[in-house]
């Protein structure tokens, strides 16, 4: 940076980027956050993490977002994923694998089915 043109020219570039990431808040998208915590990645959510990712890219599923989140507050039951609807519904997986993550994003995401026994409902029985 050698000028305050320069150092402007960078302040806007990253406004810009700031607003993009406002717009792309969709009320309309679905949201699957995964729990990377130490405690996540200790017990093995890095591989949950990316058979998300992997699984929503194959599918070209535009309308779902996949993040990660700190701790989601129950170490016993990692690795740990939230998925939420557009209707504001929430649903907690818990004791993920990457084929559980995948099956979840089949029947879940896909067709609209919740997988019971992998939720924290039946976990807790």
């Amino acid at each position: 940076m050698k000028s305050l043109a320069e150092l402007a020219a960078i302040r806007d570039k990253m406004a810009q980027t700031m607003n993009l990431r406002e717009e792309n808040r969709d009320t309309d998208k679905i949201k699957i956050v995964v729990g990377m915590a130490t405690c996540g990645i200790a017990a093995g959510a890095r591989p949950v993490m990316n058979a998300f990712v992997d699984e929503v890219n194959k599918r070209q599923l535009k309308h779902v977002m996949v993040s990660q989140v700190g701790c989601i507050g129950m170490c016993r039951l990692e690795p740990m994923a939230e998925v939420f609807m557009p209707d504001g519904s929430k649903t907690t997986y818990v004791k993920l694998t990457d084929e559980k993550a995948r099956r979840i994003v089949n029947e879940h995401i896909v067709n609209g089915k919740i997988v019971y026994e992998y939720t924290i409902g039946a976990a807790e029985k």
